[in-house]
């Protein structure tokens, strides 16, 4: 069984040496095996906080299609020595079919300025999308069905590559940042961190040009350099007013070996963030 069917966790005390310690899953939840056939790996987890307990949203599909779906498991803590320490699958949050202008994947969880959970997700087809989340039960909301749009790439663009969003709050504004182009080939791969600002959580997101994302629109933040190619689907790090962005990227001088990337997260004068090199991160 592969690492990646179960969603390895590692934990850091600097940031810089990670260790392995445990998994999720102990295998692929049944429900997942069922509605979306040929699934091998569970990926792009994402980890968040509310009613009392750590909600982990992932994604289940195949390479290249949108037969996808977004899971949900829960833990009361993150200490492995706690008697509470239990991962519960809580199953299928939203599914996209094939004949969707979505795709259910890349989930990322956040929190407006009242504390009201919200699902952001979405790779090529018609781009980003955003659902709210039940704060009780981390599913989606009865109380608003509707299925916002965030970003997308213009159409004639092979695939619409757009995917990976990433939202955080800090001020007046949500900034949205999501990865355009082509991932997942190595040295070769063209991924690129792009962003986009709002004040409200469900858009409409603009780059610095005033460009709505939903056209297209996106702040380059960081592009391939050097010996590190294709950087994209980010993370980011508000801690003690020190922000940090972690994204992958791959390694040319090794055969395209992707590795894990953090650096400093700083802001402009104008609130545009800025990203320094990994190497000069605090």
């Amino acid at each position: 069984m592969g690492a990646y069917e179960r969603i390895p966790i590692r934990w850091s005390k600097d940031l810089r040496r990670w260790d392995r310690c445990g998994d999720v899953f102990s295998a692929i939840p049944d429900w997942a095996s069922h509605d979306v056939p040929g699934v091998k790996n569970l990926w792009a987890p994402d980890l968040s906080f509310f009613n009392g307990k750590y909600h982990l949203y992932y994604s289940v599909s195949t390479f290249g299609s949108n037969d996808s779906a977004i899971g949900l498991a829960t833990n009361r803590t993150l200490d492995p020595a706690s008697t509470q320490y239990r991962w519960q699958d809580e199953g299928k949050i939203i599914q996209s079919r094939h004949y969707h202008d979505w795709n259910a994947i890349d989930p990322n969880m956040i929190l407006d300025h009242a504390g009201q959970p919200w699902l952001a997700f979405g790779s090529h087809w018609g781009g980003i999308k955003l659902r709210r989340i039940d704060a009780r039960t981390g599913r989606l909301s009865a109380d608003d069905t509707k299925l916002y749009s965030l970003a997308a790439r213009l159409p004639g663009q092979e695939g619409r590559p757009v995917e990976a969003p990433f939202i955080i709050r800090r001020g007046a504004f949500y900034y949205l940042f999501v990865s355009f182009d082509r991932c997942c080939r190595g040295a070769e791969s063209t991924y690129k961190i792009m962003v986009g600002r709002s004040q409200k959580v469900t858009g409409p997101y603009t780059d610095r040009r005033n460009t709505p994302m939903t056209r297209g629109g996106g702040t380059l933040l960081v592009a391939s350099a050097g010996r590190w190619r294709g950087p994209g689907h980010n993370a980011v790090l508000q801690e003690g007013g020190q922000d940090k962005i972690m994204y992958h990227a791959y390694d040319a001088e090794e055969g395209g070996v992707p590795k894990l990337r953090i650096g400093s997260l700083v802001w402009d004068s104008n609130g545009w963030p800025l990203a320094a090199p990994p190497d000069a991160a605090s």
